[in-house]
């Protein structure tokens, strides 16, 4: 698909004025310039044209809000005036894999007054004997080369760094959330043992009521027994005094 096509596609019916990212990735311009692009996109702040056959930005229009430029895997070589021209407030600058051999080719950057990251990495120009340290002399406004500083400390991740904040933003409602389960659970808790403390109450009455009733049982055996134990007393002395009565008629009858 050819650049100016994709430039319409991507503007889903609405008007240049509104757009403030634009990707155009691996669309195809036909003479190695820009085009679909005009100064109707002023408000642009992102722009991506990787691998699309760019030789030239001559025709690049004014962008003067635009602050990120990835114009890796071209065919550019020089030409980069322009960039100073129609975009002065660029801060981040991606020309990887481009034909850039000298360091002549990026002179031109030094009117960048804003650049702070420029990538050069898969170009000849890296091969340079004390490449880094040269382009450092040459754009002292750049802060970080192919992705570091002159430290070899690595450049932010501006990505990453939004994922932190949203993770921190994150881990207050998942806080107050785990404080919440831990009221419920202690509420949980307490009734569960109130519950088991009405429980064993009630299983304590249970088996003292039990424990009375056996005791009644019991002390009722033993009156019981006791009642059969003197009735058959009883029983015994009135046998005895019937046969205490019978010996003294046997008397009697003898004396006669």
């Amino acid at each position: 698909m050819d650049m100016k096509k994709r430039i319409t596609l991507e503007l889903r019916n609405r008007s240049p004025a509104e757009i403030a990212e634009l990707v155009v990735d691996n669309s195809r311009s036909a003479d190695g310039e820009v085009e679909g692009l005009t100064d109707a996109f002023a408000e642009l702040e992102f722009l991506s044209m990787v691998n699309v056959g760019l030789s030239s930005l001559a025709k690049l229009p004014s962008l003067p809000k635009l602050r990120k430029l990835e114009l890796s895997d071209n065919n550019l070589s020089g030409s980069l005036e322009t960039l100073s021209e129609k975009c002065p407030n660029l801060t981040y600058l991606n020309l990887s894999g481009n034909k850039i051999k000298e360091l002549s080719n990026v002179e031109a950057l030094q009117n960048l007054k804003s650049l702070q990251s420029l990538d050069l990495f898969n170009c000849e120009i890296t091969s340079l004997e004390d490449y880094r340290e040269s382009v450092f002399e040459l754009l002292p406004q750049v802060t970080y080369l192919d992705g570091f500083d002159q430290d070899d400390n690595e450049a932010p991740d501006s990505e990453a760094e939004d994922d932190d904040e949203d993770g921190e933003d994150g881990a207050g409602p998942t806080g107050d959330f785990d404080e919440e389960d831990d009221e419920d659970e202690d509420e949980d808790g307490s009734e569960g043992g109130e519950s088991l403390k009405r429980n064993s109450s009630s299983s304590s009455s249970v088996a003292s009521s039990k424990d009375e009733d056996d005791d009644e049982d019991d002390y009722a055996e033993e009156e019981e027994e006791e009642d059969k134990a003197g009735v058959q007393g009883e029983k015994r002395k009135r046998d005895v005094d019937d046969e205490g009565e019978d010996d003294d008629d046997d008397d009697d009858d003898d004396d006669d």
